[in-house]
């Protein structure tokens, strides 16, 4: 269904480093820039963060969250750690098991430092 989600920043460097850290914990390979965007490439998917093209500052999308497949609730961990790390804040519930109508979901949330909300996500 999708190609690739893109997200705005007003600091990629600082972007950078996040995701290479907290992608980089679920095995994607670190971005590349290309011009005012970062891009992580993987066989599922793109995922990219860029300066907005309109030049006004970035900002976050009130009830958006982006989630990203962990192949086990370890690596959920991980990448809430490395987030945590390289200057991600947490928020939601600690990681842990969600029981729902669609099953027991393994669920890791983070506000990257721009703001956006972010979700590391195994099913059980």
């Amino acid at each position: 269904m999708f190609s690739h989600i893109m997200i705005g920043t007003n600091d990629l460097d600082r972007a950078k480093t996040f995701y290479d850290a907290a992608l980089g914990a679920l095995g994607v390979s670190p971005g590349v820039f290309n011009g005012n965007r970062v891009f992580y490439r993987t066989e599922t998917g793109v995922f990219a963060v860029s300066k907005p093209i309109n030049g006004e500052p970035a900002s976050i999308g009130n009830g958006s969250t982006i989630g990203f497949a962990a192949a086990s609730p370890a690596l959920a961990d991980a990448w809430h750690a490395a987030g945590l790390a390289a200057g991600g804040t947490a928020c939601e519930d600690p990681p842990g098991v969600r029981n729902g109508p669609s099953g027991s979901l393994y669920l890791a949330y983070l506000r990257d430092p721009d703001g956006n909300k972010l979700c590391a996500l195994h099913r059980l």
